[in-house]
């Protein structure tokens, strides 16, 4: 093949560029891989104790999303075990919108209690915001006629990017800079009908603009979405996360989380606006009514968790969690101290800095993902520490102790 005729079939690139993306990420990643970071196998005997049993190597997990700890909950893994028993199957195999168990319609029944709004369970939350943002976009979820011009915030999640080309299918897709409100008002004065897609608490730490946002939407009729994932469960009296917890649903506003973060169980939920939503996403958002979905062990583990959010451990486990993120953020004072997430970012700029430094504090007996482009932009790499309410305080101090230390060292 002639340079022309290569160039004939190079895609256009308007919203991603594998190649660029690439050609500088993966040689760090092969970096991570060479350092023992990546594809550690373990047994688990706690969250605090992980085995190589290879090597005896045991470390403590410090990159888990499970932020109060139910990934192991003897209450949440029965559920799991006895919706087994209960169904008989592992599931159904079928479009939900044709077939689904009654187990799954309790699930869906249970989070419409739990977060004051019609409910839709699905197996990920990237396969909830797959299926419903093209729809957005062609302006069949909201109200209105027509498309909506999508605006991504820059720091949005992958799962949400990754999505951008398809509804660039259906409508004008932008980037907006990273809570950039002016932004985002200015592309509202120019267009009737705008949707903004953004985290509500962002995985590498930090939290959306949601006031300016609501004011925004009070004025112009902007559509808000949010993946609220790094927050559910850990704010609201029943864990309905930062957003939900913050304002009343309304046909204009949905918001995605995954079940399998501080949740403890599996799969997603989208809170939904609008009762009408509900039957038509069912119908109409592809990945969503397909025939892979949740299984019976998921579904029982859901509804074993809703019910333990609905008790006084919840708000046990929360003040927990927010007393091991005070304490770390007494240590390290990071530019998201105080903001009551879990998530923080060690900033040490410099790509290969940061896999030792994981790699230094694994061997010291702590994990730790090292972070880096296309994660994070170029030059701002780092170690991200999640923290956990099942993280006991002693652990939490030597962890400490060690980043330290070898910060002093580097």
């Amino acid at each position: 093949m002639n340079q022309s005729e290569s160039n004939d079939i190079v895609g256009p690139h308007h919203y991603r560029n594998a190649e660029a993306m690439l050609a500088h990420g993966e040689r760090v990643w092969l970096r991570a891989a060479d350092s023992g970071l990546l594809n550690i196998q373990v047994d688990h005997e706690s969250n605090d104790r992980l085995i190589v049993r290879d090597t005896g190597h045991e470390f403590t997990l410090l990159c888990s999303c499970s932020y109060l700890g139910l990934n192991h909950h003897p209450k949440i893994i029965e559920g799991a075990v006895s919706a087994l028993r209960k169904a008989g199957t592992t599931g159904l195999s079928i479009a939900e919108v044709r077939v689904r168990l009654k187990l799954l319609v309790e699930l869906e029944e249970s989070l419409r209690d739990l977060y004051g709004a019609p409910a839709l369970p699905g197996v990920s939350c990237s396969v909830l915001t797959a299926g419903i943002l093209p729809l957005i976009a062609s302006g069949h979820i909201g109200g209105g006629s027509g498309p909506r011009v999508m605006v991504f915030d820059r720091f949005c999640h992958f799962s949400m990017a990754y999505i951008k080309p398809i509804c660039g299918d259906e409508a004008l897709v932008l980037n907006c800079p990273h809570n950039d409100l002016n932004y985002l008002e200015d592309i509202c004065k120019k267009y009737p009908r705008v949707a903004y897609v953004a985290d509500g608490a962002y995985s590498m730490g930090g939290r959306t603009a949601l006031e300016g946002l609501l004011d925004l939407q009070d004025r112009y009729g902007l559509f808000l979405y949010f993946d609220d994932s790094h927050a559910l469960s850990i704010e609201g009296p029943r864990g309905e996360g930062y957003i939900r917890s913050r304002m009343d649903m309304n046909p204009l506003t949905m918001i995605v989380g995954s079940l399998a973060k501080a949740f403890g169980a599996s799969g997603g939920v989208a809170m939904l606006g609008s009762e009408r939503d509900f039957q038509f996403l069912y119908r109409n958002a592809g990945p969503v009514t397909w025939s892979q979905n949740m299984d019976v062990a998921a579904v029982g583990a859901c509804l074993a968790s809703a019910e333990l959010h609905r008790t006084a451990e919840l708000g046990q486990l929360q003040a927990k969690l927010q007393r091991n993120i005070d304490v770390f953020d007494q240590r390290f004072p990071t530019r998201f101290a105080g903001n009551g997430l879990p998530i923080r970012l060690i900033d040490v700029g410099d790509e290969d800095l940061a896999v030792r430094l994981s790699e230094q504090l694994y061997l010291a007996g702590y994990y730790c993902s090292a972070v880096f482009f296309p994660i994070v932009a170029r030059g701002a790499a780092g170690v991200r520490v999640m923290l956990r309410a099942d993280l006991e305080a002693d652990r939490l101090d030597h962890f400490c102790d060690a980043v330290e230390s070898l910060m002093a060292s580097a």
